[in-house]
């Protein structure tokens, strides 16, 4: 069964839970913590494919700067 694809009932019912199980004074926290947990990960996650992408332009221009050179 593939968890991939909740829907609009399956997230629902995962709010209803949560806002039984926490309560509705602890749901805008959990969710602002959420929130930049997601965020930390995006920039981190960026800030690895931008480092492999100036990892790869730095080795190209050594290449061109050492071909130029000879």
């Amino acid at each position: 069964m593939p968890f991939g694809n909740i829907g609009i009932g399956g997230l629902v019912l995962i709010l209803i839970i949560a806002l039984i199980v926490f309560g509705p004074s602890k749901l805008p926290e959990l969710g602002r913590a959420f929130g930049r947990t997601l965020s930390e990960f995006k920039g981190a996650t960026r800030g690895l494919v931008g480092g492999d992408e100036s990892e790869d332009r730095k080795e190209e221009a050594a290449k061109a700067s050492s071909a130029a050179g000879k």
